[in-house]
């Protein structure tokens, strides 16, 4: 399982042209699946992802967790964080979940997030959808178990 996590000022998500969810502070999560992915993963990455000390505190250090400072969370999926590059010119794909087992454990990561206490938004799984995301600093993680 892959997850790219980024602190943002604001983050949205559309799918044909309508806006489905927004954020405000907080963080933008990419959310990829592979095959041999487990519910402790997930547990594991959603632990880690709220708690993770990216955001500044009052001296400027990266000292605060999302949790700690109440920011929002926008989780999309994205199959392609699955991809191998390793070989040509055309990405891999057979280290990506199935459709259905993937789907299972994005909704299980957008589930327990909630139970962080935090405002959490989502995307629409294997939807065609634009994303905008203000990544603040930029920082930018890439979180993998």
């Amino acid at each position: 399982m892959k997850l790219v996590v980024q602190r943002v000022l604001a983050s949205a998500v559309s799918v044909d042209g309508f806006e489905i969810a927004r954020i405000g502070s907080g963080l933008m999560i990419l959310f990829g699946a592979e095959k041999g992915d487990t519910d402790a993963a997930v547990e594991w990455l959603v632990e880690k992802a709220a708690n993770l000390r990216i955001f500044q505190d009052e001296v400027g250090k990266m000292n605060r967790s999302c949790v700690d400072i109440q920011g929002e969370v926008l989780v999309v999926s994205q199959f392609t964080l699955a991809g191998d590059c390793s070989r040509g010119r055309r990405p891999g794909f057979d280290n990506a979940a199935p459709p259905e087992e993937a789907k299972r454990l994005y909704r299980l990561f957008v589930d327990r997030f909630m139970t962080t206490g935090l405002s959490v938004q989502e995307g629409r799984f294997a939807a065609d959808m634009k994303v905008e995301i203000h990544n603040d600093g930029p920082v930018t993680f890439i979180l993998e178990r």
